[in-house]
């Protein structure tokens, strides 16, 4: 297995029946190597600097009814919000005082935020932080409202993809929705000149070895600059609710391996790492990840934006917990680089 993570590591690619063998035959001593080897790679990029972005979930109502999401349209048990303007540059204002250089706005497929509604906020955020990135993630949107974003002052854009597979896609989404769609979106997002974001969840209901061997494949063929790859968590109010979560080990794996495919991506270890373990975030960084994303939101509706069980949103995963994080970091050789973090098409 190791002379196969040696070529992974030197070539940046392997064939899919080698991709499959080391999906389904990786040992703890085959990860703690893959690891070892995505970290010298990531070093050799980034050194030990790791990027914050500041997170701002806008609202958590949707159109969709995707049967993974907690804020899916069905559940009539969540309590839904929506931040007003005001309070969303209320929360940037904290976060550039705080060191934020990066703003990621997320939030469900919510037809109130309309094109100008969003315009208004990408432009608000853009005029009083202009050296600042704007990264959006609110889903997907025909493509003349794409170019608006990018026009009033977006800069990047994550949307994942979830699964390449057409009929495991059709299992996690409701009919209304296709996998087509989605690649449409993120091909008009790279086209207009997002920084542009795919990932997928790693154990969601039906995904097989099959099924991540062509995520790996399509990732390596879109060359996004970003990629989310976190585990699939379950959420009580959902048709999912009884599935076991994602596997840590699987997550770090595919991490480590989209490390070493893509040097200079810029790969969060998410909050679902985190919420999986204790030193979930720590372990993402370890496996080759070099971007964290701090909550900004205001504390008392984070909780409401429950995509799934028991998220971490508090202590280092709130932006006020920033010297916790440093903290944290410190203690496995990792420093907070407070820069934009923009992805860099040449070293």
């Amino acid at each position: 297995m190791k002379s196969l993570i040696e070529q992974l590591y030197r070539e940046g690619t392997l064939p899919p029946g080698d991709l499959y063998t080391l999906l389904s035959k990786c040992t703890a001593d085959d990860l703690a190597f893959i690891n070892e080897k995505a970290r010298e790679v990531t070093f050799r990029h980034f050194g030990n600097r790791i990027f914050i972005r500041g997170l701002i979930e806008v609202g958590n109502c949707c159109h969709n009814d995707c049967l993974y999401c907690g804020i899916r349209r069905s559940n009539r048990n969540i309590e839904r919000y929506r931040l007003s303007q005001e309070t969303i540059l209320a929360c940037c204002r904290k976060g550039y005082e705080l060191g934020f250089r990066t703003f990621v706005l997320q939030g469900g497929e919510d037809t109130w935020l309309t094109d100008e509604r969003a315009e208004s906020l990408i432009s608000a955020i853009r005029n009083s932080w202009p050296d600042t990135a704007i990264t959006l993630s609110l889903g997907e949107r025909p493509t003349e409202s794409y170019e608006r974003f990018f026009r009033a002052g977006a800069n990047r854009y994550l949307l994942r993809h979830e699964t390449h597979n057409a009929a495991h896609y059709a299992r996690l989404h409701p009919a209304g929705m296709s996998l087509a769609n989605r690649l449409r979106c993120l091909n008009d997002l790279k086209r207009i000149g997002f920084q542009t974001g795919t990932g997928i969840m790693v154990g969601s209901p039906g995904q097989t070895l099959e099924h991540l061997v062509e995520d790996i494949l399509f990732i390596g063929e879109f060359r996004p600059q970003m990629i989310g790859i976190g585990p699939f968590l379950p959420h009580h109010d959902t048709p999912f609710a009884a599935c076991p979560p994602g596997n840590m080990e699987q997550t770090l794996l595919l991490l480590s391996i989209f490390r070493l495919m893509h040097p200079r991506a810029l790969i969060p270890s998410t909050t679902a790492l985190a919420t999986l373990a204790p030193d979930g975030r720590e372990r993402g960084i370890l496996a080759g990840a070099n971007v964290v994303m701090p909550n900004l939101s205001p504390s008392g509706e984070r909780s409401k934006y429950a995509l799934y069980d028991n998220k971490a949103s508090m202590g280092a995963e709130a932006a006020e917990g920033l010297a916790l994080l440093d903290q944290r970091l410190k203690s496995i050789g990792y420093v907070i680089d407070k820069s934009r973090g923009d992805y860099k098409y040449n070293d």
